[in-house]
């Protein structure tokens, strides 16, 4: 009688995955790490965001590849992962490659640490952002190493809705705001139509729902359930650490309009245009 392909131990998780978990973290060091190296070379550190989805992607190939644990389920989280980070991944290259300078986030960072910053951009950019690629990928991870694989059911379908709605909410804003900033008459003003007209960073609170869509379609593998902190921690980023957060400190130097069109234009969750002007009127 042939063996059974995996050994199962609780909560139904191959006999193996901490050395799953471990290549994966490998994967992605590797990575960064050549990404890090490339941008020693150009001096510029900006392509590194470039590579922030392709990393979950790169996340997910490789347990799937090494598992072989094939299924409608563990295809239904990688194809949608991937589908992301293709999306994401070559627009913010092409943004990258049309940018003669560096990213000024980077370029604060390197002026603050002068000829230090190639050594301190291994863990404070490329480091860090490889641990949180293989934190937040957790539940695709311990998901993908569940056996036997659950089949697709009300979680699953769900989960893959919410994230098709959070993957057109990130894509449509991208593009709108990539239409905007391309006619020179648009320089210094505000992206105040569409998308941005109901949330000041929809495409950051679209990216925050196919999280939490991916995280649901992986829920219906239990393992992945006691990884619900993971999209918190990609929501907590996108608003307070590299998204919502950081671009308010700046953008309105950049844009002088922008302290007016924050009275009118939630900042994160999309509203009806001119909800939060007559929201505050009414407090008052």
């Amino acid at each position: 009688m042939e063996s059974a392909p995996f050994t199962l131990i609780e909560p139904r998780l191959m006999a193996s995955w901490p050395l799953y978990l471990l290549a994966s973290a490998l994967a992605v060091a590797a990575l960064m790490g050549a990404v890090w190296l490339w941008s020693l070379k150009r001096r510029d550190v900006s392509m590194v965001d470039a590579f922030w989805a392709p990393g979950f992607a790169l996340i997910a190939w490789t347990l799937l590849i090494l598992t072989r644990n094939v299924t409608p389920f563990t295809l239904l989280l990688v194809f949608l992962t991937t589908f992301w980070a293709i999306r994401l991944g070559t627009y913010l290259a092409s943004r990258w490659l049309f940018h003669a300078e560096e990213d000024r986030r980077y370029a604060a960072m390197r002026a603050h640490h002068g000829e230090r910053f190639g050594r301190v951009s291994l863990y404070t950019v490329f480091g860090l952002q490889a641990a949180l690629m293989w934190l937040i990928a957790l539940p695709l991870q311990l998901a993908i190493l569940t056996v036997p694989s659950p089949t697709l059911g009300v979680l699953g379908f769900m989960g893959a809705a919410l994230f098709l709605i959070g993957f057109s909410l990130e894509a449509a804003a991208d593009a709108q705001l990539h239409a905007f900033k391309a006619d020179p008459a648009n320089e210094d003003k505000v992206m105040e139509s569409g998308l941005w007209g109901w949330s000041r960073h929809p495409n950051y609170f679209g990216n925050a729902v196919l999280w939490w869509g991916l995280f649901l379609a992986a829920a219906e593998a239990e393992a992945a359930r006691w990884a619900f902190l993971a999209p918190a921690l990609m929501t907590f980023l996108l608003l307070r650490v590299s998204g919502v957060r950081l671009l308010e400190k700046t953008i309105a130097k950049r844009r002088p309009d922008y302290e007016s069109y924050k009275t009118r234009v939630n900042a994160f969750v999309p509203l009806p245009p001119g909800w939060r002007k007559r929201h505050k009127s009414l407090e008052r």
